[in-house]
């Protein structure tokens, strides 16, 4: 599957996606639900994205070609390099309130990008920014109820010039 050029000017990825120009990084959060994978590499390859994050603590899913192995090959077809982050996941334990919007499990994962395994993590991707198109990975298709969209903001925090975009 040949890659889409990455866009210089203000384009649309998805449905409601704007990458802006006058960034010098972009940086793209996106999930898969309600996707099928071949959806989602067009989708990443028509943002031009050149390395996807997964940042689901295991990397596994009843949904045909989301899981790590056959992702991955897949991905690497399209010419999307894959890395598979554990540290920045959302334990179980504490995704049913993330996504419930309750105050205590954000604040809790939060607390958990601050343990040296996970601030290492961090600035690896942040590196990975600094030279490629990047896209973080998850299965909530909102951002706003994925632990994803911390994951992006604490990056951005961190990488000026930074254009954070949600699919």
């Amino acid at each position: 599957m040949p890659r889409a050029p990455q866009t210089r000017g203000p384009s649309t990825v998805g449905h409601d996606v704007r990458m802006r120009p006058g960034f010098e990084h972009q940086l793209l959060t996106i999930g898969y639900e309600g996707r099928t994978a071949d959806e989602l590499i067009n989708e990443l390859a028509g943002a031009g994205v050149d390395v996807l994050v997964d940042v689901r603590l295991t990397p596994v899913s009843r949904k045909p070609g989301m899981s790590k192995r056959g992702l991955s090959a897949a991905l690497a077809e399209a010419g999307v390099r894959y890395l598979h982050v554990p540290a920045l996941g959302n334990p179980k334990e504490n995704r049913d309130g993330f996504r419930a919007g309750d105050t205590i499990s954000r604040s809790r994962f939060r607390d958990m990008l601050r343990l040296p395994e996970a601030a290492e993590a961090l600035r690896t991707v942040e590196e990975l920014v600094k030279r490629n198109h990047v896209a973080l990975l998850c299965f909530e298709r909102e951002a706003d109820t994925c632990h994803r969209r911390i994951v992006g903001d604490e990056l951005a925090r961190r990488t000026s010039a930074v254009n954070i975009a949600h699919a």
